[in-house]
């Protein structure tokens, strides 16, 4: 189970690296301690500790946002595997979860005996995947759904690309593509249960806490700057505009957390695209105001907070910004009562 103190010490030496960020092994050597040292072992979502895990995700991300994209792609991939009932599968080593599904690249898969599958395409998108042991992919047989398959990486039928990541931010857990070649995989659960599966959801609302963890780093910044000087009220009102969008997003994580506690196996949608929306728009301010309020000397000369301001943006964009505020609208006017009176 996690270990506040053991998850520190790792946290804190991945913020003493100083390579560049493509040269850096450190990242993955402080993801590999996490999994030796059981401390990827967080509560399941749904399973009455929700907000904990959430904590630990916000923690990390903190700290390190390329970190936490490893982090809690195992994680992710560790809940999957839970909810389908599939633990004894689980490989040693660091897992992702890869399923982008853009129509130019689409694995497929062909079943075969005892759940062993053939993989053969190209998935892109893959988070971090010269860094990891093993992921859980979404494939195409001759079913309308998705098929979850297990695969290591360490087969000579794959191949992991190094081509077409250009971002800064979030450079040091490339996005990229891999390919497959007839390569060994173990089916997970059934076509369609990626997707329909309550953690679906679950899992959605714990990256809004990643990206509310990276926020809180950007803050304590301010905070700092704010306290070496007392009388700046253009920075202070900074940090009081950072403040309430913080608490209030604070505030919408730890009721969806409670929501999805209270009934697990509910369809979360509705909870998760609000909280998603509120925790992505309170980013986005503190983006804003810490950079009006800080100047340009914080980017410039601390390596840390530099990362943390570059990677951020990036990992906002796993939200689908106005389409998925769409579908929220579509939601709520679904619904017989939206729930806004107090």
């Amino acid at each position: 189970m996690h270990d506040p103190e053991r998850l520190a010490a790792i946290l804190d030496a991945v913020d003493q690296r100083t390579q560049p960020l493509r040269e850096d092994t450190a990242l993955q050597e402080a993801m590999q301690r996490c999994v030796t040292q059981g401390l990827d072992d967080i509560p399941q979502p749904g399973g009455g500790e929700t907000w904990q895990r959430w904590q630990t995700l916000a923690e990390v991300a903190a700290h390190d946002l390329s970190l936490t994209k490893l982090y809690e792609g195992h994680t992710d991939a560790i809940a999957i595997l839970r909810e389908l009932q599939s633990t004894h599968l689980q490989p040693p080593g660091v897992g992702a979860v890869w399923a982008a599904e853009p129509p130019h690249a689409r694995v497929q898969v062909s079943r075969s005996e005892n759940g062993c599958a053939e993989l053969t395409g190209t998935k892109a998108w893959c988070s971090g995947a010269a860094q990891i042991d093993w992921a859980l992919l979404t494939a195409w047989g001759d079913h309308e759904q998705p098929q979850l398959a297990l695969v290591a990486l360490d087969q000579p039928q794959v191949r992991v690309g190094n081509r077409g990541w250009q971002a800064v931010g979030m450079a040091a857990t490339a996005s990229v593509e891999v390919s497959f070649e007839q390569a060994t995989a173990q089916l997970i659960g059934t076509p369609g249960d990626y997707l329909a599966r309550p953690g679906f959801w679950h899992g959605g609302a714990g990256i809004a806490a990643c990206w509310y963890g990276a926020a809180t780093g950007l803050a304590r910044y301010l905070r700092h700057f704010c306290q070496q000087r007392e009388n700046d009220t253009h920075a202070l009102a900074h940090l009081g505009a950072v403040d309430a969008a913080l608490s209030s997003a604070a505030a919408t994580l730890h009721g969806c957390a409670q929501w999805i506690d209270d009934q697990p196996t509910a369809d979360a949608q509705l909870p998760v695209r609000r909280v998603r929306a509120q925790v992505e728009q309170a980013c986005e301010q503190v983006l804003h105001h810490v950079g009006r309020a800080m100047g340009a000397t914080p980017f410039c000369r601390d390596a840390r907070f530099a990362r943390l301001a570059a990677d951020l943006p990036v990992f906002l964009r796993q939200s689908h910004a106005e389409r998925d505020l769409a579908e929220l609208g579509r939601l709520v006017t679904a619904q017989d009562d939206p729930g806004w009176q107090l």
